[in-house]
């Protein structure tokens, strides 16, 4: 269990989320699709509290904050993707400086109870890798529904104009 294989996945995981929301401006910021559901820049927000979520609950000894109503309250007070956006990067900075710093032994240590215990502690990459796909997908549909096209996010791409 190599630290930089993860460091090289949680890095891929923020560059792929960036690439493709990337067309999403500060313009967008408070688009939902419809009432009742996070805004462009609570979406990303939400993304970027996960990331430290994640990370506070796997490496603490009381594991996992619980309290999803002050975390939805948080992300609910987000007004700006510039914001949300400077905010994950914050997040990823951490999470990578957090996991660089860490040794192999530590990240097979189990993870506390509650939120996937018993799990090695390295499986949170895997699991922040999904939460940041739905998210970013979630935030391509947002921009498909704003008529814009959101790039391929795993590599750097000519993009296609749009057709009918």
């Amino acid at each position: 269990m190599k630290t930089e294989i993860f460091v090289a996945e949680l890095k891929s995981a923020q560059d792929f989320f960036n690439r493709s929301t990337r067309c999403l401006t500060e313009e967008d910021s408070n688009f939902a699709p419809v009432p009742g559901t996070w805004t462009v820049a609570q979406q990303v927000a939400h993304a970027a509290q996960t990331v430290d979520w994640f990370f506070e609950g796997a490496f603490r000894p009381e594991g996992f904050a619980m309290d999803f109503e002050r975390m939805g309250a948080e992300v609910g007070q987000v007004q700006s993707l510039t914001e949300a956006r400077a905010w994950l990067a914050r997040s990823f900075e951490r999470a990578l400086a957090d996991l660089a710093g860490r040794s192999p032994e530590e990240l097979r240590e189990p993870l506390p109870p509650g939120v996937m215990e018993g799990q090695p502690r390295a499986a949170i990459i895997g699991a922040l890798m999904d939460h940041t796909a739905h998210h970013r997908g979630a935030l391509t549909v947002y921009a498909r529904l704003l008529g814009k096209v959101p790039a391929m996010p795993y590599m750097e791409m000519e993009e296609a104009p749009v057709t009918a």
